[in-house]
Parts: C-alpha cells; structure tokens; sequence
C-alpha cells in the first residue's frame, strides 16, 4: 500500500470492500466485526487511525506496534476466530500521522467472531442470525471456492505437460509398479485424474480449477487466480515478525519441491532409527507439515520450526498427487 493508492482510497471514502477505523484508544469489536465480514463476503480493506468521513487522524505512534501485535493475536486465537486467521497489518506513514492497514482476503470458508457469523453489505457489518441466511452464505462459498469450476476455455497449452511423466512416475511407485496411467497418453491421464469434467448444470466441459492449479502454468494461475500464494515463514529470532520467508505462486506440484527445500533449509536432521532402519525426521515432518497445509489448515509450530499458511483466496484444493 502506497501513499497515492491511499489518498485515493480516502477520497472515495467506505465501501463494501473498504473501512475507516479511529482505534483511538486501540483496537474495538467493531474492528474485528469487520474482518470477520470482510472474510465472509468479498474481502476488502481496513484502515485504523482513519475518520468515517476519511480524514487522517492516525494511530498513537508508540501504541502501534503493540496494536499490530494484539491483532495478529487475536485473529489467530480459536476463542474469537473460527476457524482462525493470519493477517499482517502493515503501518503507513501519512502526513505525520501513523496508520494501520489490513488486507483482508476473502475466505472459503464461513467464519465467526465471538460465536457471531457477520456478513457485509453495503459499508455495514451485518450480523447474520437466521438459518437460511447461514446456509446461503455457505452455498454461496461453495459455488465460487471448488477445484471442480470448469473453466471451457482452458486448453492443453495453458498446462504443464512437461509434469506429467513425473506424476505418471510418482503413480507407478506408490502402485508398486503396476498403474493405469503409466499407459495412458496425456489427455487420457487428465480425465482419468478428474481434471477435465463437464458441468452438468451449465453443459461446460473442460478443464477445472485443479488443473489449473495442479499443472498450470505461472500466467495462467495469476490469471484465474491472482490471490492466490503459498506463503511459508520462519519465526525463531524476531518471534513477532519472521527470520526467512518465501512467496510462492507456481503450481502446487513444484510448490510441493519448493516448500520441502524450504523446509529442509530450517530444519535440523539428527540421527534417528526406527527398528534397524535410519528415518530422515526432517523429511517426515517436512511432509507432514506441507501435507496439512495443502488440506487448507493452517499450521503453528514452536521451538523454531518453520510456519506455514496457505492463503487461497479465491479458491480451496486437495493435492491429489500427495
């Protein structure tokens, strides 16, 4: 977030993806109401030490940290959020004054803050009560965040085929040796996969969402996609902030490679046996944890081992292939 993009923002004032915070004397409910129906329905913006009307009042400077650190706290915390949260607010510095901004990207999932499910309309926070409301919202997520979207307009050339010997490999081993798909030319392995379906309420057929997002290629995802990221950070040091870091925005497969040499690069691996066999721990873990990740959890783990998040915001997937 730049200066100009936040003057514009001020001059255009609230709307349903943007909201101006005082937080004062820190940060309130309503705060939280916000991201948690910002989460809910498109994502969206928040500015503390900002009046409703778009003037900058600013944030306390020496209170800012401590709110930024209460925040990550509390969107993190099971007993407000659920299902939990990570968000980084980032500070900006505005005509003297200290700001606080959260990017909030909408979730595949319907979240609630104390127990209450909020939604956002217009430039308000609306609690939502009434059951066919609840299920609306749950219907509504499932019809935008599914591997399953076909997308008729995808070919062969939007994907990595170089990848699939290697996934007809990974098969065979796991079969021990014997595969349908090690006979199977590419377009067969894709449909076999479930990676080309037809929509049967709309008569599309093509390629879906995991597809793409299994064996596209870079443009390709940043195209259909462009929220999406696999963000792994290591926190042993600066606990409040993080020691290492690495974005990653290409296919899951090669995410996959990348998040294990990642992985590897902070952990230790001791000497270990099970029975007479020598087990790398590192490489168990390592897996474990990238495996949890790509179910959509998120994953916190102390004593200086890496912490993974996976932000999909417009989309949720299984990694078929681990």
């Amino acid at each position: 977030m730049n200066v100009n993009t936040l003057e514009s923002i001020l001059t255009i004032g609230e709307t349903i993806a943007v909201e101006f915070k005082r937080c004062g004397n820190g940060i309130g409910h309503d705060t939280y109401e916000t991201v948690c129906a910002f989460l809910n329905r498109f994502g969206g913006d928040i500015f503390m030490g900002v009046k409703d009307d778009g003037t900058v009042i600013g944030v306390p400077e020496k209170a800012a940290p401590d709110m930024v650190k209460n925040f990550i706290s509390v969107v993190s915390n099971p007993d407000n959020f659920t299902p939990t949260i990570y968000l980084e607010p980032e500070r900006i510095e505005y005509e003297g004054h200290t700001v606080i901004h959260v990017h909030v990207p909408p979730s595949a999932e319907v979240h609630s803050y104390k127990k209450i499910i909020y939604d956002r309309v217009d430039d308000a926070d609306v609690k939502v009560t009434a059951t066919s409301q609840i299920a609306g919202m749950y219907i509504r997520k499932q019809n935008i965040f599914t591997e399953k979207r076909i997308y008729p307009y995808a070919t062969l050339d939007d994907l990595r085929l170089d990848l699939l010997p290697r996934v007809r490999q990974m098969a065979v081993n796991h079969a021990m040796g014997i595969h349908p798909w090690k006979d199977m030319d590419d377009v067969e392995l894709l449909r076999s996969s479930g990676l080309y379906g037809v929509d049967h309420a709309t008569g599309q057929s093509g390629y879906n969402l995991a597809a793409i997002m299994l064996l596209g290629k870079d443009e390709v995802i940043q195209d259909i996609v462009p929220a999406y990221v696999t963000d792994a950070l290591v926190r042993k040091i600066n606990i409040d902030r993080y020691d290492d870091r690495e974005i990653i925005k290409t296919n899951l497969i090669e995410s996959y490679d990348l998040l294990m040499e990642f992985a590897r690069k902070h952990l230790l691996d001791k000497f270990f046996l099970e029975d007479a066999n020598r087990i790398s721990l590192r490489n168990v873990i390592s897996r474990e944890m990238l495996a949890t990740v790509y179910k959509g959890n998120i994953i916190k783990i102390n004593n200086g081992l890496p912490i993974l998040r996976r932000d999909t915001a417009q989309t949720r997937l299984r990694a078929v292939f681990l």
